[in-house]
Parts: structure tokens; C-alpha cells; sequence
């Protein structure tokens, strides 16, 4: 009794093979059906107005070029019907006119006429009829339609066009009539050329796009960052000069009852309550400060800096080699720790970018009470150095002109700094000398997050007195 064959089921790599290219035809078919950016026409992102015109003046030449000449060669050469001819002429080559904005659908139409157009051709019997299946205008044509889709399609459109090209071209070569010469391989080989060098243009051109914005979305996010940790900064540093004042209030509460005889019971315990709040304060302020100090650092021990140090500043610059004077009042009065710290940080960085930025230029400072304000300034000459951009000893402990406006803020002051019409630069800082009791803490203009990411130029000031 025989037995039927057996039939073995697909093996697993056959099986994988077939859906991989099953899942390739897909979607080359979806590729070749949905335009990547449809309506957008090319360079459409260019500034001037004559480069955004100027591919529709290319597509305009070649249609008022290519439409006669194709008319022509078709009624004249291969003998095909005057008005088949004007039809199929135009839709080989009017369509670029739309590859302008809509490529993929352009080369439909294109692709179409020309297989059409070929199919046409077995039949005319022209005079001078030599070449198959694509006539000369057709492939000037086909090439141009080809830079269009380039510079807009995706690779996987792009395999798939050159890849139609290619089959439609070999199919009709098997139905070419004899004394014909074939040009189908000079078409296939000539839109892939073109196919490759302009999508890499175009691959080239969408990565320095991204880079620009990978570099503005940085610089942007660096100024962020630089004012956050100025911010950081100014709060570690002012943690002193607040603590100071809560240990003060501190004592005196605890102290009270003991300097105040017969204090009646209720003034005790308001004394405790107050005692107890500044503590609780001063323990809230002390984790503040150890999530502010990100590096896990454990802070300066010594006390904060202040206008009696604003000597020694001086006299540092001079030593860097950068002629410095100082103008301090001497009756500057009682001047609030806030302001006394942030006079003497603006001064500080005023300086060290006048090392960095103007080495060897005569710098003034002056510092005076006036108005119930504090006015510091901090002028400086141009620089007598070739080479200005050296970094040289002193530095600063912000960032910049960042770190100035925002010292200012904190106390409610206000900053001018510039150029002065001799090359030098100025900073002018004027601090009020009675404590403000919500000082303005504003997001910084535009203008200001642009400078934290530059060098600071020059700083100093015009000594007004």
C-alpha cells in the first residue's frame, strides 16, 4: 500500500524571510504613498525671497523647454498622432511644475505617462524612431523630477522610485521593437546617482539643522542652569548674615527674663514662643542650605567678606598688573550686611574680569554712601595689552554680570553697566541702604540669559563723583 508524501512545513528562516519581505514590500508601498513633508515646497526655510522663488523658475524652464521638444519628437520621429502626442508630452512633463511642493506625487503622474508614452511607442513607426523606451526629453526630464525627490523623500521612498524605475525599464525592454537601442540602463543608473547624492545633501543639511537647535536648546539651558547656581550661591552666602540675626533675636528672647525684673508671666512666654520660633527658623534654614550645597561640600567656616576687605581686592589687582585706585568713603554709616556682602561681590567680580578681559587698564573704584543709597562703581580704561582675553591671577566667585544683576535684585538696587566710548567699561551698582521688605526677585530679560553664556566684558566704572 503506498503512502502519500508528506509535506514538511516551512522551515523557520524561510518562514522569517518571507515576512521580512513581505514587511519590505509593505512598506516600500506605504513609503511611496505618503509624502514626507506634503505641500511644503523646497527651500522653503531660506531667508530670501529670490532663493524660495527659485524652484519654480527651474521647474517653469524645464517644462517650457522639454513640453515642445517632446511634442515634437514624438509627432516628428516616432510618428505618434499630433494630438496623442500633445497629451502624453504634457503629462510626461508639466507635472515638475508640482514637484516643486508635492515631488512624490509628481513623479506618479511622471512615471505613469512615461511607461504610457512607451507603450505608445510599439506602435509609431516614425521616420527617425532609434531610441527605447525612454526618449531624451524624458530622461532630462526624470532626472530633475529625481533631485526634487532627493531633497525631500525618505530613503525608503527613494529605494522604492529607484526601484520602480528600474523594474518598469527592464520589462519594457523585453517588448522592444527591432533597430531600437535600449537607454533604459542609462536611466536607472543616472537616477540613482542623482537619487544618492541628493538625499545625502539633504541628510547633511537636516543634521547641521539639528545641531543648531541641539546648540540653542544647550546654550539655552546653560544660561538657565548658570542663573540657578548664582541663585544657589548668593542664598549659601547669605545663610550668615541671616543667621546672624535669628542667633541675635535667639539670645535676647532667652535672655529677657534674666535683664528684665518682675516680667509678668505672659511677657515670659511670649519671650520662650519667640526663642523656640527663631531656633525652629535656624534649623530650617540649616537643611535650606544643605540641599543648596549640591557638591556636599561642608561651606566656609570663616565670616563673610564685607566693604572693610574691599582694600585688599584693590590691592590684589595691582598685583596682577592692572593699575587700580580706590575711593571709599569714610562715612559710609550703618551699612545692612546684605548690602555691605553683595557691595563687596560686585566689586570682586567687576575686578577679576577687568584682569581677565583688560589687563594692563587703569581702573577706578568708588564707593560712597549718598541719598540712602550705596553707590559702587567700578570704571576701567581700554586695554594697553595686545591680547585681552587672557585669564591672569584674580578671579571671581560668580558668573559674571549674571551674578551682579542678581546680588542687585536681592537687595532691591538697581545696575547699569556698558561700553564707554574710549573701549573701556563700566558697572554702576546702587544699593539701598534700609532694608526692603520683599525684595524683587524676577526672572532675568532675555538679554541677561544671553550674557551668561558669553565672557563678561570688561567690567568697571565711570567714577561720577
Amino acid at each position: 500500500m503506498a503512502t502519500e508524501p508528506r509535506h514538511e512545513p516551512p522551515t523557520p528562516t524561510l518562514r522569517q524571510l518571507s515576512t521580512r519581505t513581505r514587511e519590505m514590500f509593505q512598506g516600500l508601498g506605504t513609503a511611496l504613498t505618503t509624502p514626507t513633508t506634503p505641500g511644503a515646497p523646497l527651500l522653503a526655510d531660506a531667508s530670501s525671497r529670490w532663493v524660495r522663488l527659485l524652484p519654480y523658475v527651474v521647474a517653469l524652464a524645464f517644462v517650457a523647454s522639454l513640453l515642445p521638444s517632446t511634442i515634437l519628437l514624438l509627432a516628428g520621429d516616432y510618428g505618434v498622432n499630433g494630438a496623442l502626442a500633445g497629451a502624453i508630452g504634457t503629462a510626461q512633463t508639466a507635472p515638475l511644475l508640482l514637484a516643486v511642493a508635492r515631488p512624490l506625487q509628481a513623479w506618479w503622474i511622471i512615471f505613469a505617462a512615461d511607461v504610457l508614452g512607451a507603450v505608445v511607442l510599439l506602435a509609431a513607426d516614425g521616420p527617425r524612431a532609434e531610441l527605447w523606451p525612454w526618449t531624451p526629453p524624458i530622461v532630462v526630464g526624470y532626472c530633475a523630477l529625481m533631485i526634487a525627490l532627493g531633497l525631500r523623500e525618505s530613503r525608503r521612498a527613494l529605494f522604492g522610485v529607484w526601484l520602480a524605475t528600474g523594474v518598469a525599464g527592464y520589462v519594457l525592454e523585453i517588448f522592444r521593437p527591432a533597430g531600437y537601442t535600449s537607454v533604459h540602463t542609462l536611466l536607472v543608473v543616472l537616477s540613482g546617482v542623482l537619487l544618492l547624492l541628493t538625499s545625502a545633501v539633504r541628510a547633511r543639511g537636516d543634521a547641521q539643522r539639528r545641531l543648531v537647535e541641539q546648540e540653542t536648546i544647550s546654550e539655552a539651558e546653560r544660561a538657565r542652569r548658570t542663573l540657578l547656581e548664582e541663585r544657589a550661591r548668593i542664598a549659601r552666602e547669605l545663610h550668615d548674615v541671616v543667621a546672624h540675626h535669628m542667633s541675635v533675636i535667639t539670645v535676647q528672647a532667652d535672655s529677657a527674663p534674666y535683664r528684665i525684673p518682675d516680667l509678668p508671666d505672659a511677657a515670659r512666654e511670649e519671650f520662650t514662643s519667640i526663642a523656640s520660633s527663631a531656633r525652629e527658623s535656624l534649623a530650617e534654614m540649616r537643611r535650606l542650605l544643605s540641599v543648596l550645597r549640591s557638591d556636599g561640600s561642608d561651606g566656609e567656616r570663616a565670616p563673610q567678606p564685607g566693604l572693610d576687605r574691599v582694600q585688599q581686592l584693590v590691592e590684589a589687582t595691582v598685583r596682577a598688573g592692572v593699575p587700580a585706585e580706590l575711593r571709599l568713603a569714610a562715612d559710609l554709616g550703618d551699612v545692612p550686611q546684605a548690602v555691605d556682602l553683595s557691595a563687596y561681590r560686585i566689586v570682586q567680580e567687576a575686578l577679576a574680569n577687568i584682569v581677565r578681559h583688560a589687563p594692563g587698564a587703569s581702573t577706578r573704584v568708588s564707593i560712597r554712601a549718598d541719598g540712602g543709597s550705596l553707590t559702587v562703581l567700578v570704571v576701567n580704561g581700554p586695554s594697553t595689552e595686545a591680547d585681552s582675553a587672557v585669564e591672569r591671577g584674580a578671579s571671581g566667585t560668580g558668573h559674571g554680570l549674571v551674578g551682579m544683576r542678581e546680588r542687585v535684585r536681592l537687595t532691591g538696587g538697581s545696575l547699569d553697566t556698558g561700553p564707554l566710548p574710549d573701549g573701556g567699561f563700566k558697572v554702576a551698582a546702587r544699593l539701598p541702604l534700609t532694608p526692603d521688605p520683599v525684595p524683587a526677585v524676577a526672572t532675568p530679560p532675555a538679554r541677561d540669559r544671553a550674557q551668561a553664556t558669553t565672557p563678561t566684558p570688561p567690567p568697571t566704572v565711570k567714577d561720577s563723583e
